[in-house]
């Protein structure tokens, strides 16, 4: 009998203690979180489970589109100088706060410019030890950053341009909150959030469930209609992906996001396409996902004698295996094989017609291995390559090395726990080692950054030092006409191709499901929730 069938006896009593009278006739949405939400404080933004919660009820100065293009949100408009140093933001002040007990009369109030300042140095306060301080960190003016012109403008002051900025003040990190509730409430602000979003916080029963209500007085309208379009979204804490799957074909969850590796078979096809039996239940989104899985060489090693360190081996390695094959074999063609740069595709400045990376080429890389001097030695005397990994992308390593076998490279896989690999990386203890850098805000220079010789590891793993790269980058951080700067981007992308630092893999994707109700689901390369624009077919 099918795995899935079998297990839906399980969730009966799961799905009827999800039941609460308060939503009889009104819109609900429902969506998984299988890790806990640590906080509801923007200044502790630092997840997805977090993330997601803060976005429903917070708003920063400017937002994201689903091309991941900068919109107004909190600020109507804004503008930079000609230095690129002063960052002038112009306030919508007939946004309110939600109504909350730290207010006079319990009546919420107008944003005004002293909120942003407030916010945006709670970051930096060293007391709050926020996660997210790093946004600011040397980067901002360190005599008076964040400035008040009036009520309607505030300023923002850095010590240098830095260009991706706006990016960063998307993060929910930056999101505007209400200095009265963070003085009543003290600690407990963290579960007792005061937003600007489109749904506010009615309970919270930690690891088990919890409720937001619609904000009556929400400012965004999309044609004409304001949002949001639900009335309330609940979010359960189911930590097993497969039991979460079962609740969403019964009809319990309206949305959740991936899937355990070990139900790939069973829910997609080879081609990454829904199976037809769970057609009529359910929908599957596919969307790119700001993460690029790599293979690194830490080019400072102290190993004269490894090939590695040659960048035409390095160059072979690139062509010595079929990207499209490991997608289809190992993640079911979810994902996009890594043809271009390190920068992956879905971000606004990638261009793969411009930046024209590696496929599978045996015969290139053959030449390139005769170039490099490795087939001038005895087989007998060939280096064996050591690739340092954690079990879970041992099958992807295992695809890899394989093909690469058939070029007479000799490649042994450690396995190592995932935090001992990073601290390997981190201390440059590892010659060769698999890697992934997520995005954490959708600028290519997010990526770029990896490379720059000025950084430590991390970000810098691989130790690359290139001084046109680096000169190149320094130029985009403070290049404010867009086109030149993706220029920049693309111009130290093909430096990283000739240079060969790291052996790309794939650029990743999100699977997400949601049920048949569901309307105007927006995927985004971030994984970002947006609720707000979600419509739901519901029977009243």
């Amino acid at each position: 009998m099918n795995k899935i069938i079998v297990l839906c006896i399980i969730i009966c009593g799961i799905s009827a203690c999800s039941k609460d009278n308060s939503s009889i006739g009104k819109c609900v949405f429902r969506y998984n979180q299988p890790n806990s939400i640590t906080s509801l404080d923007p200044a502790f933004a630092r997840n997805q489970s977090n993330i997601w919660a803060i976005d429903h009820i917070y708003n920063t100065l400017v937002q994201l589109d689903d091309s991941l293009h900068l919109q107004p949100c909190l600020a109507k408009s804004w503008t930079i100088d000609d230095e690129g140093k002063k960052y002038q933001f112009i306030l919508n002040t007939r946004i309110y706060f939600q109504d909350d007990p730290c207010f006079e009369g319990g009546k919420g109030r107008s944003i005004n410019a002293s909120d942003v300042v407030y916010s945006l140095n709670r970051i930096i306060d060293e007391k709050v030890a926020s996660p997210g301080s790093w946004i600011f960190s040397d980067r901002i003016d360190s005599i008076q950053p964040f400035v008040a012109i009036n009520d309607s403008a505030v300023e923002i002051r850095l010590k240098t341009p830095f260009m991706p900025f706006l990016q960063l003040m998307s993060m929910q990190y930056c999101s505007i909150v209400p200095h009265e509730a963070v003085e009543k409430y003290g600690k407990l602000f963290r579960e007792h959030p005061v937003g600007t979003g489109p749904f506010q916080l009615k309970k919270w029963v930690e690891g088990q469930t919890m409720i937001l209500d619609k904000n009556p007085n929400y400012f965004e309208k999309l044609d004409g209609q304001q949002l949001p379009f639900v009335d309330i979204v609940r979010i359960s804490f189911i930590g097993d992906k497969k039991t979460a799957f079962l609740q969403l074909l019964e009809g319990n969850l309206d949305f959740m996001s991936g899937f355990d590796p070990s139900m790939a078979n069973e829910l997609l096809t080879r081609n990454g396409e829904l199976r037809e039996r769970y057609a009529d239940k359910i929908l599957c989104y596919k969307s790119p996902y700001l993460n690029t899985e790599y293979l690194g060489v830490n080019l400072e090693f102290n190993d004269p004698k490894s090939p590695l360190l040659n960048k035409y081996f390095r160059q072979a390695l690139n062509y010595g295996f079929d990207r499209k094959g490991l997608l289809a074999t190992i993640k079911r063609g979810i994902g996009s094989p890594a043809t271009s740069s390190f920068p992956p595709y879905g971000l606004p400045s990638f261009d793969d017609e411009k930046v024209q990376g590696y496929y599978y080429d045996i015969n290139k890389a053959k030449d390139l291995l005769v170039k490099s001097g490795f087939y001038k030695l005895k087989v007998e005397d060939r280096p064996v390559l050591n690739l340092f990994t954690a079990k879970d992308y041992s099958d992807h390593c295992l695809y890899i090395t394989k093909q690469w076998e058939q070029l007479g490279i000799k490649c042994n896989i450690e396995l190592a726990e995932s935090a001992t690999v990073r601290e390997m990386m981190r201390n440059g203890q590892a010659l060769f080692f698999r890697g992934s850098w997520l995005a954490d805000y959708p600028d290519a220079e997010n990526y770029l950054t990896v490379f720059y010789g000025g950084n430590p590891a991390p970000p810098n793993y691989t130790h690359f030092k290139n001084a046109d790269y680096d000169q190149l980058y320094k130029k985009s951080l403070v290049c404010i006409d867009e086109k030149e700067r993706y220029s920049l981007y693309h111009q130290m992308e093909k430096i990283l191709l000739e240079e060969s630092p790291v052996i790309l893999m794939y650029y990743d994707a999100i699977s997400n499901f949601t049920s048949k109700n569901i309307k105007d689901y927006r995927p985004n390369a971030l994984n970002l929730l947006k609720v707000k624009y979600i419509k739901k077919s519901c029977q009243n």
